[in-house]
C-alpha cells in the first residue's frame, strides 16, 4: 500500500542527517546528468546522396583483333598484379582467356581509382563478374535460360528460294541452314525450279521476351520437281544431334557437294578448257565458284590438312586428305581459316579459308578439286559415299520421334489449308 504524503514526511524526518545529505547529493547528480545528455536528432526520410566528386568511375574497353585479357586490362590501367589476381580468381575467370574482337569489358573503380570489379558478357546468356573485396578476388558467371518457341513456315519458290523464304518470314540465316541440311540430296545451285515447295518446323530463342537468335530446325521438307525430301533432327542418348531421313538414314554424306554456302559456278570440270590467263588448252580438273573476296570456304569432309601454303599457280591453297582414298583441294584463297595448319585435323563444314584471287586468277573465286586415289573426278557428278545411319540401339526411339514430327508437319499443313 503506497504511503501518504504525511507518512512519507514523517519517515524522511526520522532518517539520520547523513542519509538525508547523501540522498540530496544523488538527486542533484541525476538532474545534472539528464541536463547535459544531447537530444536525439530528428530522423527524416530524406535519402543520403553521395557527392558526385566522390563517386568511382567505369572504363569500357573494346577487344581488338589480336588482343588478350592482359592487353585489354592494361588499357584500363590495371597493374600486372591485379591482372594476375583476376585470372586466378576462380574457374569462371578463365573465360577471359578466350576473348573475341568487338566484345566489351567494363572495369569499375572506386573514388580512389582502385579497381573494384569487372563485367564481361561472353554471349547473350552469360555474364561474368569479378569482384575485389579486401584484396580477395571472386569470379562468378550468371546464366540466363533462353525460352524456346516453335514455329512453322512454308512457301512456294517462284523466282528464288531466298525470296520465297523471306516472304514466308524466314531470315537468310535459317534459309542457309535449310540449304545445308538438304544440300546432300538437292543441288540448290542447279536443281531448283519454279513451283518447288518447302516447309520447316524450327525454334526461335527468346530472352526477356525479345527474340535473340534462331534455334534448331526440327524438321525440313522440300519438294523438288515433285520429289519430296524430308530431314528430321534427332538427339541421341549421348546428346549428339544430327539429321536423318524418316527411315533413319543419315542426311549427310561423307562429303559436302559444294564447299561454299552459296554457289555460282563459272567454270565446270573440263579436260579441254582454254585457260583464261595462259590462253592455251589446259585441262580444268575442278570446278570454279564465283564469290567475293572473304567468302568462307568450308571443308567438304572430315580430314587432315596435308598442305596449307602457297602452291604455284594455285596461289594460297589447302589440301585435305580424307582417309586413304579421297582428297580435296581449295585454291586461290585470300587467307586461311583459324587454326588451319599442316598436320591439323578439320571437321566437315569447318571454315578452312576464304575466297581470294591469289595465284593465276583473273578475279576472286574458289577453284575446287576432288580426287579419288589421286585421280581427278568431277565434284558435281561423282557419287558421294553416305555417312552412317542411325545407331541400331537408337533406331526404335528415332522412328517414334520421326513419326511424331511428321504428324506435326501434316497438322500444320492442314491448318494452313483451312486458313
Amino acid at each position: 500500500m503506497p504511503l501518504s504524503k504525511r507518512e512519507a514526511s514523517t519517515v524522511f524526518k526520522a532518517l539520520p542527517l547523513l542519509h538525508i545529505a547523501i540522498l540530496l547529493i544523488l538527486s542533484l547528480l541525476i538532474v545534472s546528468i539528464l541536463w547535459f545528455i544531447p537530444k536525439t536528432p530528428e530522423i527524416t526520410s530524406r535519402p543520403f546522396i553521395i557527392p558526385e566528386e566522390r563517386l568511382g568511375k567505369s572504363i569500357v574497353v573494346t577487344v581488338r583483333a589480336g588482343d588478350n585479357f592482359s592487353l585489354v586490362a592494361k588499357r584500363a590501367e590495371l597493374s600486372s598484379s591485379e591482372i594476375f589476381q583476376i585470372i586466378e580468381s576462380g574457374p569462371d575467370a578463365k573465360r577471359l582467356l578466350d576473348l573475341r574482337p568487338e566484345q566489351k569489358i567494363i572495369f569499375h573503380f572506386n573514388k580512389l581509382d582502385e579497381f573494384t570489379s569487372l563485367i564481361y558478357r561472353p554471349n547473350i546468356t552469360e555474364t561474368l563478374t569479378v569482384i575485389k573485396e579486401d584484396e580477395t578476388y571472386q569470379a562468378n558467371i550468371e546464366v540466363k535460360e533462353l525460352e524456346k518457341q516453335i514455329h512453322f513456315a512454308s512457301g512456294l519458290v517462284q523466282d528464288s528460294l531466298f525470296l520465297a523464304a523471306n516472304k514466308a518470314g524466314l531470315d537468310d540465316n535459317i534459309t542457309m541452314e535449310l540449304v545445308n541440311i538438304l544440300g546432300w540430296d538437292i543441288d540448290f545451285s542447279l536443281d531448283i525450279r519454279s513451283g518447288d515447295q518447302f516447309a520447316l518446323i524450327y525454334e526461335e530463342n527468346y530472352l526477356d521476351g525479345q527474340k535473340v537468335s534462331n534455334g534448331n530446325i526440327l524438321l525440313a521438307q522440300f519438294i523438288n520437281q515433285g520429289r519430296e525430301v524430308i530431314a528430321v533432327r534427332y538427339e541421341d542418348s549421348n546428346g549428339r544431334a544430327d539429321y536423318f531421313t524418316p527411315e533413319g538414314l543419315s542426311m549427310r554424306k561423307a562429303f559436302r557437294r559444294n564447299p561454299l554456302d552459296v554457289v555460282r559456278i563459272t567454270s565446270h570440270f573440263n579436260l579441254k578448257r582454254k585457260h583464261p590467263v595462259l590462253h592455251k588448252i589446259r585441262a580444268h580438273k575442278g570446278v570454279d565458284y564465283a564469290a567475293s573476296t572473304g567468302t568462307p570456304v568450308r571443308a567438304a569432309g572430315d580430314g587432315k590438312v596435308i598442305k596449307a601454303s602457297r602452291y604455284g599457280g594455285y596461289g594460297n591453297v589447302v589440301i585435305l586428305q580424307h582417309g586413304q582414298r579421297y582428297s580435296t583441294l581449295y585454291a586461290h584463297l585470300s587467307k586461311y581459316g583459324r587454326g588451319v595448319r599442316e598436320g591439323r585435323y578439320v571437321k566437315q563444314g569447318q571454315i578452312i579459308g576464304y575466297v581470294g584471287s591469289t595465284g593465276l586468277a583473273t578475279g576472286p573465286h574458289l577453284h575446287y578439286e576432288f580426287r579419288v586415289n589421286g585421280v581427278h573426278r568431277n565434284p558435281l557428278t561423282i557419287s558421294l559415299p553416305s555417312a552412317k545411319p542411325i545407331d541400331k540401339a537408337e533406331k526404335e526411339n528415332y522412328l517414334q520421334h520421326a513419326q511424331a514430327e511428321i504428324a506435326r508437319l501434316r497438322a500444320y499443313e492442314e491448318k494452313q489449308l483451312e486458313n
